[in-house]
């Protein structure tokens, strides 16, 4: 009983979270796409747009997300990092390796294009329904969005874990409130149900190639939202998105495209709002209130996916460090980064106020989307080559179907560049910038680092030449190269000239995983020399776990006789590398000041590994950049 009542509640979850974006798609998708393409009114024009976008969501919702991609978990972790994880994992050659990590960022710095655009469009086009219920608020509209989202970004420091249990039920609501709507049009106009028919799409693009072309930068925004339902599925598991998506979410959106072609089909006036006019006058006030917060769920669950996506960059070493607040004790994986937070308002205001409405918007949001969703088939295609070995002909029907769609697809959106499109690829532009200059910097320095510190074998001949005195207690330092000595062990050495009886080198490493086990969390290897009071071990974390030393030592000393001193009480001491830019080829000049930038700003290690502040002492030192 207590589990089908645990698995209830992650399928009302999964409602309320994974699919916000691609619910409320039906709010601005068709208009958009008319106002695009240029195209008539007329019901088969209307039936071939609706065609279109039923086949696209089937293609690359149905058959790619929920029946492929979601295969390709990285223990049981999906998203584009849980991709770059496994490949990189699989992947022998380090040149290939490092051309998948570079996809990899593309995706990431993609899907922040597309979070800057997601709150602002879907706050819009549910306001916009105000014009319905009282048209003299019509100069308000802009003014009561900027007021909204303003109250959402100011909440992110709260956490979402209290309104987070209203998602699911409000979500299930407008689901059934959005088919029952279109499913009433329907019935009004059944010659709209040709639509679900392939060879409806098929002849309209046939009949009007460039028209169909030029409407697929538009018809993407029915596919918003489509990469949530793999990088949610850590949270939820792959059977309740999928059984979601397939019980509830995909045939209400089915009904309320159609509900809205039938509905535009009878009366052409009715696109520009083609969401609202499916009820009765009297339900516009109920409809629209609910269609906020439907909208405001979505944008939380796009805010919430950027900031858990920065940590797992920070953790990967894509980021440098930042910032990151966890906003509930017993719900895992609810953070607050606060500089992103205050970035995205900023955009996202002077994007609204520059726009001013849905239809603008619309233009802008195809590259980011367009562009994710390319980047994630790609990945698929490697994995089913690589790691699943499929069949040459279903990675030929893939490459051909999807691949082909999405290019179309990304094609289509770059005619937009002009008119708005080019807002979220300056911010990935912007985004790729940074990631890669702070991933390729932080490798100099790494390579650099270890160079430095040599080995701990010759680190033991310095120590018994030096006969420096060794004084009592345990002192943890934190080292980067398993094997190595840290280079604050040779500055305590150099500096202090004294040593504690005890040293224990702490090696953190980051999987590829999101999650390690606790009970595989530490390594104890031969890499120390006990004789001399030096040991080494090694941690591991996931790029989705909170790295606290203190605490994993803690719970090993529990476990384990291995480590026999109290972690709390030890004495901490880390390497602060402050980079020095000199003159070579391995950087660009701006580059290097970019990553000094990042490096000056970012968190220091004490506060990142959760260390005992009044027990922890950094020691400097320089490196070439």
């Amino acid at each position: 009983m207590g589990k089908n009542r645990h698995a209830g509640w992650l399928f009302i979850g999964a409602i309320g979270v994974v699919f916000g974006d691609l619910g409320t798609s039906p709010l601005y998708a068709l208009q958009s796409i008319f106002h695009v393409s240029g195209l008539s009114l007329t019901p088969s024009d209307v039936r071939g747009i609706i065609s279109l976008i039923l086949w696209s969501v089937t293609l690359i919702v149905t058959i790619k997300y929920v029946t492929l991609l979601m295969r390709a978990d990285n223990h049981g972790e999906g998203g584009i990092m849980a991709l770059v994880g496994l490949v990189r994992h699989a992947e022998k050659s380090k040149r290939r390796v490092i051309l998948f990590t570079a996809a990899g960022l593309i995706g990431i710095s993609l899907f922040y294009g597309d979070g800057i655009v997601t709150p602002a469009i879907s706050v819009l086009s549910a306001i916009e329904g105000t014009k319905l219920v009282f048209p003299a608020a019509t100069p308000l509209i802009v003014p009561i969005s900027l007021l909204i989202l303003t109250g959402l970004f100011v909440l992110q420091a709260r956490g979402t874990s209290a309104i987070g249990q209203l998602f699911g039920p409000i979500m299930i609501t407008w689901f059934v409130v959005s088919a029952a709507g279109g499913l009433y049009q329907i019935m009004q106009y059944p010659d709209i149900l040709a639509s679900l028919l392939p060879t409806t799409a098929l002849s309209f693009v046939f009949e009007y190639p460039l028209q169909s072309f030029i409407a697929l930068s538009a018809v993407i925004l029915a596919l918003t939202g489509a990469e949530a339902l793999y990088a949610d599925m850590g949270h939820f598991g792959r059977t309740p998105i999928r059984w979601a998506w397939l019980c509830m979410i995909f045939p209400s959106l089915v009904l309320t495209y159609l509900g809205q072609g039938a509905l535009v089909s009878n009366d052409p006036s009715t696109i520009v709002s083609a969401y609202y006019l499916m009820f009765p006058e009297w339900l516009y006030l109920p409809v629209l209130i609910l269609a906020t917060f439907a909208t405001l769920i979505a944008s939380q669950a796009v805010i919430s996916g950027v900031f858990s996506l920065t940590w797992q960059a920070v953790q990967l070493g894509f980021l440098p460090r930042l910032t990151i607040q966890h906003t509930s004790r017993h719900e895992f994986g609810q953070i607050y980064v606060p500089l992103l937070n205050w970035i995205m308002f900023a955009l996202v205001i002077v994007i609204v106020i520059s726009f001013g409405s849905s239809a603008n918007l619309a233009a802008m949001f195809g590259m980011a989307v367009s562009g994710t969703l390319l980047i994630d088939t790609i990945f698929l295609i490697i994995v089913m080559r690589k790691i699943w070995h499929s069949p040459l002909p279903y990675i030929v029907l893939v490459a051909i179907f999807i691949l082909g769609l999405e290019l179309l697809f990304v094609t289509a959106s770059s005619t937009k560049l002009f008119a708005g499109a080019w807002v979220p690829v300056v911010v990935a532009i912007v985004s790729f910038t940074v990631l890669s200059t702070w991933y390729k910097g932080h490798q100099i320095i790494q390579r650099k680092r270890q160079e430095e510190e040599g080995t701990l074998a010759d680190f033991v001949d310095r120590l018994h030449r030096a006969k420096a005195p060794r004084v009592k207690g345990y002192a943890v330092y934190l080292g980067h190269h398993a094997g190595n000595a840290p280079m604050a062990l040779h500055a305590t050495l150099d500096q202090l000239h004294e040593l504690h009886e005890q040293v224990v080198v702490v090696t953190v490493e980051t999987a590829d995983a999101a999650h390690v086990p606790e009970r595989s969390r530490i390594i104890f290897d031969e890499l120390g020399y006990p004789d001399d009071g030096i040991s080494h071990l090694t941690l591991r974390f996931g790029y989705k776990d909170i790295a606290n030393i203190p605490h994993a030592l803690e719970l090993a000393r529990s476990k384990s006789t291995e480590v026999d001193f109290n972690p709390l009480t030890a004495t901490y001491f880390i390497s602060v590398t402050q980079p020095i830019i000199v003159h070579n080829r391995r950087m660009a000049k701006w580059r290097k000041q970019l990553y000094l930038f990042m490096d000056r700003n970012a968190d220091n290690s004490s506060k990142y590994f959760k260390l005992p502040l009044d027990r922890t002492i950094e020691m400097r030192s320089f490196l070439e950049l």
